[in-house]
């Protein structure tokens, strides 16, 4: 009985012993701190989250990164992208997802960026080139020396973006490009089908959209004569004006600015925005009646 207790009573001290151990870990800073960046490229967002080395006087590429070996493009876990829509990397089409993001230098002008499936891997360990679900071919350059690796994004448009990955003197980039009218059209019938009786905003903001689409013009002209309907004043008289400008009805696009100019002075603030805009197309498009 006696040695049964006393095996209680060290198993109990033992956990206690473990319990004040684990309450006494001290948060200290990582060699290769956790960072992320993220950036909205048309309606898509983009998320990179990796562990950010220093270089620490080490020469990188060709010694610490090898060339012809797979590397993690970061410190410990493995680096993952992710992306909420299908888009386009380097023109070659990736669906949406989380992967795991590696670097293959080749050589000191030979780069593949590897997308893999496998989202828990650290470092190497576990890879599968099974998973991989894209191998793009990148041209590293010379940039200005980066002590710490670090991923950026630039170059932002309407639909594309360039992601890039610079470290050291070297930095690789790839091209991105979304399909954004697929998920623009599709927001629009939502936000159609939600509008409260009233509000003739987002009927107006969807013509404006469709717009300069010309096969979408009958459709955008049902838009804007709706939002007219529900309540007429600049803006929507202005959306109007130009659908016909694009359709080279010049004579109506004038007189539709006109009413434009002549409501505009009841939204004084919203109409100045426009007025110069709207005063130079409305004496343009008076030349080519």
């Amino acid at each position: 009985m006696k040695k049964y207790l006393l095996s209680l009573l060290t198993l109990a001290f033992c956990f206690a012993l473990s319990q004040q151990h684990a309450a006494a870990q001290i948060k200290l800073p990582q060699a290769s701190p956790e960072a992320m960046v993220k950036q909205t490229i048309g309606l898509t967002e983009i998320k990179v989250r990796y562990h950010a080395p220093g270089v620490k006087g080490r020469q990188i590429f060709g010694s610490l990164v090898p060339y012809g070996t797979l590397w993690r493009a970061g410190a410990n876990e493995a680096t993952l992208i992710t992306f909420e829509d299908d888009l386009f990397l380097n023109h070659e089409r990736v669906p949406a997802g989380t992967y795991s993001f590696f670097i293959l230098p080749e050589n000191e002008t030979e780069w593949n960026i590897v997308l893999n499936k496998d989202t828990t891997l650290w470092g190497l360990e576990g890879y599968s080139e099974l998973n991989d679900v894209a191998y793009l071919r990148v041209t590293p350059k010379k940039v200005p020396f980066h002590e710490t690796l670090q991923f950026s994004f630039s170059d932002i448009s309407t639909n594309k973006g360039t992601l890039n990955l610079a470290w050291e003197n070297s930095q690789v980039s790839i091209n991105i490009e979304t399909e954004i009218e697929k998920k623009a059209l599709a927001n629009i019938n939502k936000a159609i089908k939600a509008a409260a009786p009233d509000d003739w905003y987002t009927w107006a903001q969807a013509a404006n959209y469709l717009l300069a689409r010309r096969d979408q013009h009958e459709k955008a002209l049902e838009y804007i004569n709706k939002s007219i309907a529900i309540k007429e004043n600049f803006y929507n008289n202005w959306v109007k004006a130009r659908l016909y400008a694009l359709n080279r009805e010049y004579q109506v696009a004038a007189n539709l600015s006109a009413k434009a100019m002549q409501l505009g002075p009841k939204e004084p603030e919203s109409y100045q925005t426009y007025a110069r805009e709207i005063e130079s197309a409305y004496n343009e498009w008076k030349k080519r009646r």
